[in-house]
C-alpha cells in the first residue's frame, strides 16, 4: 500500500507516484522534483488548487506530475521554447485538462503577460542565464508567491567548481527570494541543485 508523504504524493518503497485518476509511476531519474524528495525535501511546494507558472515544460514528464496534484481546482501555464518538444509535450498531456502549453521563450515574459498572476513558479531551464530567467518572471507571482528552481551548474558554467556555482547562484537568487530549502539532487541527477524560496 502506497503511503501519502505530501498532499498528492504517495510512496511505497523507494517509489514515488502521483495520483490523477490512477497512481502514476513519478520516476525520480526522470523527474527533479521526484528526486528532490527522495534525497530528504522537507518542503515540497506543490499543492491542490494553485496556480503554476512552468518554465522549460519540454516532454511533459513532470509537468503531468504537477497536473495531478493540482487536481482540476489548479492550473498549469506551460512554456516551452523547442518547436522539436512542443509535439512530445502535447501527446503527454492530451489527457489533462488543467494545462496550457505555450510555445514561447521564457526570457521574454510580456509575450504571455496576459496569464495573470500566479501561485508558484517552477523553473527547470538548462541555460547559462537561468537564475536572471526566473527573476523576470518573478512580475507574475502573488505576495508570498513560491518560486522553484532546478538549478543546472554546467549548464551556468561548464568548467567552474559545481559548489561555487551553487553559491553564487543562490546569492543572486537572494536578492529577490528568500531561499526555504535547497538539496542536491546526486545520484539522480548530476550538478543539479533543487531551491525552494518565496518571494521577498
Amino acid at each position: 500500500m502506497a503511503e501519502q508523504i505530501f498532499p498528492g504524493v504517495y510512496k511505497k518503497g523507494e517509489k514515488l507516484f502521483t495520483k490523477g485518476k490512477n497512481l502514476e509511476d513519478w520516476n525520480h531519474y526522470k523527474s527533479k522534483p521526484a528526486a528532490a524528495i527522495l534525497n530528504g525535501l522537507q518542503n515540497f511546494p506543490i499543492k491542490k488548487g494553485q496556480i503554476i507558472l512552468y518554465l522549460g515544460a519540454a516532454h511533459g514528464t513532470t509537468i503531468s506530475h504537477f497536473s495531478d496534484i493540482v487536481s482540476d481546482r489548479g492550473l498549469l501555464y506551460g512554456v516551452e521554447v523547442s518547436n522539436r518538444v512542443i509535439p512530445k509535450l502535447l501527446e503527454k498531456i492530451k489527457k489533462k485538462k488543467n494545462i496550457v502549453p505555450m510555445l514561447e521563450d521564457a526570457r521574454f515574459p510580456e509575450n504571455y503577460g496576459w496569464i495573470g498572476k500566479v501561485d508558484l513558479i517552477y523553473e527547470d531551464i538548462a541555460q547559462r542565464d537561468q537564475v536572471s530567467i526566473l527573476k523576470r518572471n518573478k512580475v507574475f507571482l502573488k505576495e508570498n508567491g513560491i518560486i522553484v528552481i532546478a538549478l543546472k551548474a554546467k549548464a551556468i558554467d561548464s568548467v567552474r567548481e559545481v559548489k561555487e556555482i551553487y553559491k553564487e547562484a543562490i546569492k543572486e537568487l537572494n536578492e529577490d527570494f528568500e531561499i526555504i530549502e535547497a538539496i542536491d539532487l546526486e545520484p539522480y541527477e548530476h550538478d543539479h541543485l533543487f531551491i525552494v524560496g518565496k518571494l521577498k
